[in-house]
Order: structure tokens, then sequence, then C-alpha cells
């Protein structure tokens, strides 16, 4: 993914807006890398918005010793004084040609009066970034490997999501180490859980996949594995949860739909659907009903008065595996 253009940010006013910190943190370094190559003894300086003056800004600005180019980015910027606008404003209608300006806002309402005087003016380019959340995480590591020049499987990308977690630093981390670790290949499953398969979160998944399946035997090894591996009991029984709500929307969902329509509706990645629908063969939605409540009662028991948390597990995937019964798939 190619990063800004000097011409894109010197002489210009950068406003980077929105909650996600990652993002908005590579953004400042994209204008940064922009302001060095086009000029090698570019200097850099920050100040936050509650301490900026006119005075201040001219500070930061003005040229040293060594170059007359400069990045000055500015944090903070919803607490900007209020006796401060009207220079900021004047400074951004008219930015000097040797200076790229950042100016960074975390998000909220506070300030937003600023943010609107600033978008009406012709030199100032907004960056949003905006929150992930749910089934948007894979295509999140997906877009990474690619921005990195490789490409990873769909159920990769999600396995490594279930592993690390959705924290999407620990995730661009992880893309970048697996791209190269394996240049100019596919980033498959296989080689994802070669780095990431003894994560707490990737072992509670696979107990409870191999549960809905029916492979007690399977199911009961990858159990003991993962508490032998101090994998939180907590996390089993929200992989059981999340599978047991992953069956049911499938099951429920409308018969008929696109792929992409019915992941959607059922709030997975495309690529599960495989999985559910293979599950959902041998799934009544009276054993489904039995399943959801045998999950209640063992998260239950393992948040509350379960002496043995390994005894109350082992009794889940048993009963689990136990409910499944023949039926027509879909």
């Amino acid at each position: 993914m190619a990063g800004p253009r000097a011409a894109d940010v010197m002489g210009h006013v950068t406003l980077v807006t929105g909650p996600e910190e990652f993002f908005n943190e590579r953004t400042v370094a994209a204008v940064r890398a922009a302001v060095r190559a086009h000029d090698a003894e570019a200097e850099s300086s920050e100040a936050q918005g509650s301490d900026l003056t006119l005075a201040t800004l001219g500070e930061l600005a003005a040229p040293s010793l060594f170059s007359t180019t400069r990045c000055v980015v500015v944090r903070g910027l919803e607490n900007l004084p209020d006796e401060s606008v009207a220079g900021l404003l004047d400074y951004a209608a008219a930015p000097a040609d040797d200076i790229a300006l950042v100016l960074v806002h975390g998000g909220g309402q506070k300030g937003s009066g600023v943010l609107n005087k600033l978008r009406k003016l012709t030199a100032v380019n907004e960056v949003k970034s905006a929150s992930i959340k749910g089934a948007e995480f894979p295509r999140f590591v997906s877009s990474e490997v690619r921005r990195h020049g490789s490409t990873i499987e769909e159920e990769a990308a999600d396995f490594l999501v279930q592993a690390i977690g959705q924290d999407i630093r620990s995730l661009a981390a992880a893309a970048h180490q697996l791209v190269n670790d394996f240049p100019g290949e596919t980033l498959t499953s296989d080689k994802v859980k070669r780095y990431f398969g003894g994560r707490a979160e990737a072992k509670s998944f696979a107990v409870a996949d191999n549960a809905f399946f029916g492979r007690r035997a399977l199911a009961l090894e990858e159990l003991r594995w993962a508490l032998d591996g101090g994998t939180p009991p907590v996390l089993i029984t929200s992989a059981f949860a999340s599978g047991v709500r992953g069956l049911a929307r499938y099951v429920s969902a409308p018969r008929g739909i696109r792929e992409a329509d019915l992941a959607r509706e059922v709030g997975v990645p495309p690529w599960k659907l495989r999985t559910l629908r293979e599950q959902s063969r041998t799934w009544t939605p009276q054993g489904l009903g039995e399943a959801i409540r045998a999950v209640a009662r063992a998260d239950a028991d393992i948040k509350g008065a379960a002496h043995d948390a390994a005894y109350t597990l082992e009794r889940l995937v048993l009963t689990v595996a136990g409910l499944r019964q023949q039926r027509s798939g879909r």
C-alpha cells in the first residue's frame, strides 16, 4: 500500500482523526517518511494541543541550522486552548511550503468545532481511522499481509485472530513476522499454526470444534493439552458459546441466499460456513437448544461454584458430542 507523496504533505495540513490509535500512528509515520524522502535532512518536532499557541507553533516550524524542511506533529488536538484556535486556522489556511503539519485528534466530540472549520480549508487533508469490529479482524489481517507483499488464506487469517486475539497491534506484528518467515509464499493455516497454534484462544476453539463434530476422543485430548498448557477454563467455555451460536444462526438462516450474504447473516467469515455446514448435518434444533443450556451451565459452574474445572469441561465435551443426531443438511 503506497503512502503519501511529499507533494501531498508539504505545504499542507494532514488532519488525523478517529479513535484507533494504531492507524493514527501509522498515518503520522507515513507523513514523516514522505518528508524524509523529500529531504533526508528534514527535522521533526512534536507538541501537545494543550500547549499550542501561535508562538509555539512558530517555534516548532522555524528552520534550524541544518534544514528548512520540517515535519511538525501536534497531538491531542481536542485539547487545543480556545485562544489558539484562530491562529491555527489562519496558519492552516495558508501553510508554509516547506512544512508538513500533522494535527492528531483522538476522537470524540471534544474539539469538533475546530475539526469542522479545518475540514473546510483546501490545504487540509483528513485521514480518518475507524475501530475494527467482529468479522473485520480477519480482513485486517489479510490487508496487513498484502501490505507486506504476500497473501493469506481466509481460514489462516481467521485462525490468527483466534490465536492472537483482537489487538490490532499484535495482529499487525504477527502478520509481518509470518510474511518475513515465509517470503513469497501464501500463508496457510498450517504455517500459522506452526507459530501460533499453542495460543490459548486457538486451543479453546480446537476443543469446541471437535466436540461439535462429535469427535469425543480428539476433543478430550485437545482439552487435556489446553488445560495442561495453562489455557484458562473460561476461554474454553467461551469458545463453546461461540460455536453453538454460530451453529444456531446457520441452521435458522434463510435458505437459498448467496454465500457472502449467508456469512453476514450468521456473523462468521465465509470460509467458516464450510465448517458450520458440515457440523449442522448432525444437529437438530432440539439438540442445539440442549447444547446452549449445557454451555450456559458449564460457564456458570466455571465462573462460580465448580471445584473441579477439568471435570466440568470434560462433562461439557461429552454432553455436546453426544447431542448430535443425523439430519438432512442445508
